[in-house]
């Protein structure tokens, strides 16, 4: 045997299979299972409880809609209002408004704004004085721009006239901004001066973005929202928020053309009747209750500060989306898959991982001279299992008089071992051992004596045998046996001639052997290229050959013979001279 974990030919001797995991397998697709059918049962009960609590608060789901999208805007709109405000009142803008060509009040007047725009949601202010009609652009830099001169005859220009005209303070409207090309929600603010307008500051949000934030959610199939003037022109619509003619075009629409539901008019007709010039509160969204059509929920709620109000429509299926409870129900399910993780792995961790590293345990005892098992130190029910596992795996496969390997667990490890090296071919080395006259050392000194001498015995030849893989077994009486996988014929010898030296080396006296004064073995051993069609009979058969070789040549020696058959000729019929070759090893 080489003295290595690889054999002569450079290879290395196979690792066993292990088969792991069979009940923790089991036991995670019954988790699996179980889960699944606690998930199915939990989603039914909350889909059931939720329609029952959406149903019951349809009205006021489909009411704080309304609510939440007026307040959204009115947002918006107060800010705006309150910084036009502060411009419009500003003693520096009515100067320069009254003395439109002092160069050193413009400057102030356009110092002042400019620190107004930085706050303003879009960061765009327009001035219009109405001495000259001259319009200019403020920027956050105190730059002015001079932008044209306003035509009351000209329709781009009738905002204008429109504001310095009115008997409000401002005015809210929705029209392009011809100069950026966009379309803007427009905060048309009036400057007075000793009660008589002196020109208009105005603004302009980014409609795109206030009816992106408004109605981008919504779904025209089951909840429509919309903006409703004081006049019933619809302002904003987001069933048509991919119209690009209503994002970027004027826009104007009367809702009696858009609805023929007469409980639809009437409750618009009614609202703003009773909006006078501009809502100052918000109050409670007015409900109605649709019996056709595709839907069948409508609310409308006024904006504060403007003429304008939020009516949303609801479908049937609005009040049986469960996209609003996901959140609730994502985190449900979380605990619910963390418990069951949770528990998978404590379960893991206390049992399967204990139980597999004992299986992986006993499988490394079976198939090798591994001499510890998982879990023999443990306290728990795991410890006593290991224990009683240790002490039957030795009773099972260890000779209770020597220690070393029985008979048992040598045939059933060849049987395995030659089904591995049938694989590749690869070569198999088998010993035969017996003591020399151990009858007649056991007649003389005693059955104690002479168990004594095969503890001994045993012990040198366990010594010999130190590669994984390799095995001495007690094949029976004074007979030994050597397993030695991977292994060529040169090794083989090189172990033999071990094996005879650390008996030797025991120097047990045994006055009644003929091959030395002390105790000594005779060895046969073969050494053959496993293919599956063998099987371990074969091999111990042909080493017990090479053995009665060497007993029938005078002991204390060890015999080869391969195990190929070719040219054998039976040693009990054999009646040739001893040869004088290596296969004899002589004390």
């Amino acid at each position: 045997m080489a003295q290595t974990e690889k054999n002569t030919d450079g290879k290395k001797p196979e690792k066993p299979h292990i088969n792991r995991g069979k009940i923790s397998i089991r036991f995670r697709n019954m988790n699996i299972l179980l889960f699944i059918a606690a998930f199915c049962i939990a989603a039914a009960v909350m889909t059931f409880a939720f329609n029952n609590v959406i149903t019951t608060i349809s009205s006021q789901y489909a009411g704080n809609y309304a609510a939440s999208t007026s307040e959204a805007l009115s947002a918006h709109t107060i800010k705006e209002i309150g910084l036009m405000s502060k411009a419009a009142h500003s003693g520096a803008v009515i100067e320069w408004l009254n003395d439109e060509d002092n160069e050193a009040k413009r400057d102030l007047a356009f110092a002042e704004m400019s620190g107004i725009v930085g706050e303003l949601y879009s960061f765009n202010l327009y001035v219009v004085s109405d001495a000259s009609r001259k319009e200019y652009g403020v920027g956050l830099d105190h730059s002015t721009e001079y932008i044209a001169v306003l035509d009351e005859h000209r329709p781009i220009d009738a905002w204008y006239f429109e504001c310095i005209n009115s008997k409000a303070d401002y005015i809210l409207s929705i029209d392009i901004d011809h100069f950026m090309q966009r379309k803007r929600v427009w905060l048309d603010y009036k400057v007075v001066s000793d009660g008589l307008p002196v020109g208009v500051i105005c603004t302009g949000l980014e409609f795109s973005h206030v009816a992106g934030e408004l109605f981008s959610h919504y779904d025209s199939n089951n909840m429509r929202g919309l903006i409703v003037d004081r006049n019933g022109l619809i302002q904003m619509d987001s069933s048509l928020m991919d119209d690009k003619n209503f994002l970027h075009d004027t826009f104007e629409r009367p809702y009696t053309d858009e609805f023929d539901d007469p409980a639809i008019k009437k409750a618009v007709e009614s609202h703003i009747r009773g909006a006078g010039n501009y809502f100052s509160e918000i109050g409670q969204p007015d409900a109605t209750k649709l019996s056709s059509g595709q839907y069948r929920f409508m609310t409308i709620a006024p904006i504060r500060y403007t003429d304008w109000s939020v009516l949303i429509l609801s479908g049937p299926s609005t009040f049986f989306n469960m996209s609003y409870f996901i959140p609730v129900t994502i985190t449900f399910l979380a605990l619910l898959l963390a418990f069951a993780i949770s528990t998978s792995l404590a379960n893991y961790k206390l049992i399967f991982s204990p139980l597999s590293k004992l299986d992986q345990s006993i499988a490394s005892l079976r198939n090798s001279n591994e001499e510890e098992l998982y879990g023999t130190n443990r306290d728990d029910e795991l410890g006593q299992l290991s224990k009683t596992i240790k002490d039957l795996f030795h009773k099972a496969n260890f000779d209770a008089l020597t220690s070393i390997y029985n008979r048992r667990y040598m045939e059933t490890s060849l049987v395995h071992i030659m089904e591995l090296l049938s694989r590749s071919n690869d070569l198999l080395s088998v010993f035969m051992l017996d003591i020399d006259h151990f009858k007649k050392y056991n007649d003389n000194f005693g059955h104690d004596q002479g168990d004594e001498c095969l503890r001994s015995v045993a012990s040198a030849l366990a010594s010999c045998i130190t590669r994984a893989g390799d095995f001495a077994a007690r094949y029976g009486g004074e007979e030994f046996i050597a397993v030695l996988p991977s292994t060529d014929e040169a090794g083989a010898r090189n172990i033999a001639e071990k094996l005879l030296e650390s008996v030797r080396a025991l120097e047990i006296p045994h006055p009644h052997n003929t091959a030395a004064p002390h105790v000594t073995v005779s060895i046969g051993f073969t050494t053959g290229k496993v293919s599956h069609t063998q099987n371990w009979e074969e091999y111990v058969k042909r080493a017990d050959d090479a053995l009665y070789k060497s007993k029938k040549h005078g002991r204390n020696q060890y015999n080869y013979l391969p195990f190929e058959k070719d040219n054998y000729t039976d040693p009990s019929t054999d009646t040739r001279p001893p040869p004088t070759n290596i296969d004899i090893l002589t004390p």
